[in-house]
């Protein structure tokens, strides 16, 4: 009898003890607990902690390594610095390369409708893929970066791309091109001096022989001085279908194309970065000079024959104001006479012409 009252007496106390749990999580008094701990072991929320574990140990040893670097080997944390924030900067413009090439292919866009910027964009991206590729293919076997460390540190110009040059070497190095583009002002305007013998009209010789003895003199020519003479850069004999390829050779290299190719390959070359380069500035004046950074400036001015590390920021405005002038009455058929004011333009600027 009393084994079973104590029997009885256990499963009442077990009832109301359950009885007692459920009625306080049916009133909300463990739904608290329960949701914090489901909340702290989510497994959403353990990885993204270990992430950012991981993530933030990476940095701290890279800033470490870099430290170091830039402590023991300052000559060579320059180097491996330049080469960490080159391809930073490739990966970007390959990214935007990427989204202007998706507007025109979804909004069917043209070329000639994109802004100048994008223009711009496009056009330094090829000309860097096309010198860039061979460095980033060098790079991806393991332990080739040190190869590519060993041509950054000796061979700079020859094989990297302006992503990978320091500030210094950007500098240096665009005077040295410039420097080498001079060269050939002089070859063009003894090209034009003789192709004006054949000139029948002698008002049109004649402004022709004392436009290239001006500039051959240094001072750089009046806007209306060398559009008196777009007639004879339209046909014969100084059209673009109609020049002689030394000529043509010695135009190339002021576009910085080589002029080591058959004449009617450098012809093509040349047709299409002179329509090009008109293309851009429609898109430029559309934009505006005035809306451009002092970096946009000083590049557009370089890629249009001007040394405009020696000027100030005023005079590239001044001369960027005056080349549109001539290049915005410009037609298509007239991109020969483009081409030649990369000279009639440069003529008196700093170290833009080589002795005779």
């Amino acid at each position: 009898m009393a084994l079973s009252c104590s029997r009885l007496s256990n499963n009442l106390s077990l009832m109301r003890l359950l009885w007692l749990r459920s009625h306080r999580i049916a009133n909300g008094l463990y739904t608290p607990c329960v949701c914090q701990q489901s909340r702290y072991y989510s497994s959403s929320q353990v990885r993204r902690g270990i992430g950012r574990y991981v993530t933030s140990s990476l940095r701290w040893v890279n800033s470490k390594y870099e430290g170091f670097l830039k402590r023991r080997f300052p000559r060579f944390y320059l180097l491996y610095h330049t080469f960490v924030e080159g391809f930073k900067l490739l990966f970007r413009d390959a990214k935007d390369v990427s989204r202007i090439k998706t507007k025109m292919a979804s909004g069917g866009i043209a070329y000639q409708d994109l802004s100048y910027r994008e223009m711009e964009k496009l056009r330094q991206f090829r000309r860097d893929m096309l010198k860039g590729v061979p460095l980033v293919l060098l790079s991806i076997p393991p332990f080739a970066n040190y190869l590519v460390f060993f041509l950054m540190y000796f061979f700079p110009r020859q094989v990297l791309i302006p992503h990978f040059w320091t500030p210094r070497q950007q500098v240096e190095f665009r005077q040295l091109y410039h420097s080498l583009r001079a060269r050939h002002h002089l070859p063009v305007l003894r090209e034009l001096r003789q192709a004006s013998g054949s000139i029948p009209d002698t008002h049109l010789r004649t402004c022709l022989d004392n436009l290239c003895t001006q500039v051959q003199k240094g001072t750089n020519p009046k806007v209306s001085q060398i559009l008196a003479v777009r007639s004879l850069f339209s046909g014969v004999p100084l059209g673009i279908g109609k020049l002689s390829v030394q000529q043509m050779r010695n135009l190339s290299p002021l576009l910085f194309l080589t002029p080591r190719l058959p004449g009617f390959l450098i012809g093509r070359r040349l047709t299409n970065h002179a329509l090009e380069l008109l293309q851009m500035d429609r898109a430029l004046s559309k934009l505006g000079p005035q809306q451009l950074s002092d970096s946009e400036l000083r590049q557009a001015c370089y890629m249009r024959g001007v040394n405009s590390d020696r000027l100030a920021v005023n005079q590239c405005r001044e001369w960027l104001d005056q080349w549109l002038r001539v290049s915005c009455t410009l037609k298509d058929s007239d991109v020969s006479l483009l081409l030649h004011c990369l000279v009639f333009l440069s003529a008196d600027s700093p170290n833009n012409t080589s002795p005779p």
